[in-house]
């Protein structure tokens, strides 16, 4: 097991960062993934995909230089403590905040609690932006929390994720960062 380290703020993270586009994070308890008997396009017609798959993949192995119209930042984090019984409109106040301080453009946002009764304990919260959006998901009797920020615009993605963890850990010195993965996003040919 990795041993934990400090990172940008009082967070710990036991994993280290991905960045760059096509790179994830490989989870050590992560199944490996077999192939089918059919193939990898078993369930997909050639209008379902198959063509854009293909263009997808030779996209990945070409010496044409890509550029990137987007960013996502994907956090993972334990440790997470209810800060009481509103806990889901306190982080949509955070998430929405943090997202006003960006200068990005808030069109919409909404939070959905969950009692435990039909769905396990927690809340799912999510700002939509004009350029994407930002969300938290939270298994609260677990103390799992995972943040997502999608911005294809000017924004800085990472400076809102960072905002948001800044909040959150202020709140709960004990959350931890098991996993932070920044993709380019929105990948094309570099133009002229």
């Amino acid at each position: 097991m990795q041993p934990c380290w400090p990172q940008r703020s009082s967070v710990r993270t036991c994993l280290p960062a991905v960045r760059g586009a096509g790179h994830r994070s490989e989870t050590p308890h992560r199944a490996p993934v077999r192939p089918s008997p059919a193939g990898p396009f078993a369930a997909q017609t050639a209008t379902e995909g198959f063509k854009s798959i293909l263009a997808f993949r030779r996209a990945l192995n070409t010496k044409v230089p890509l550029a990137s119209h987007g960013q996502h930042v994907v956090l993972d984090l334990t440790g997470y403590v209810s800060p009481g019984p509103d806990e889901g409109a306190w982080v949509l106040t955070v998430l929405r905040e943090a997202v006003a301080r960006s200068g990005a453009r808030e069109v919409h946002a909404h939070v959905e609690s969950f009692d435990g009764v039909l769905s396990p304990p927690g809340f799912a919260a999510v700002v939509l932006l004009d350029e994407s959006h930002l969300s938290a998901h939270c298994y609260s009797d677990r103390g799992w929390l995972a943040i997502d920020c999608f911005t294809c615009g000017g924004t800085n993605a990472e400076g809102i994720v960072d905002d948001v963890l800044s909040a959150f850990t202020s709140q709960m010195p004990d959350l931890v960062v098991q996993q932070r993965a920044v993709m380019n996003r929105f990948l094309h040919p570099e133009e002229g």
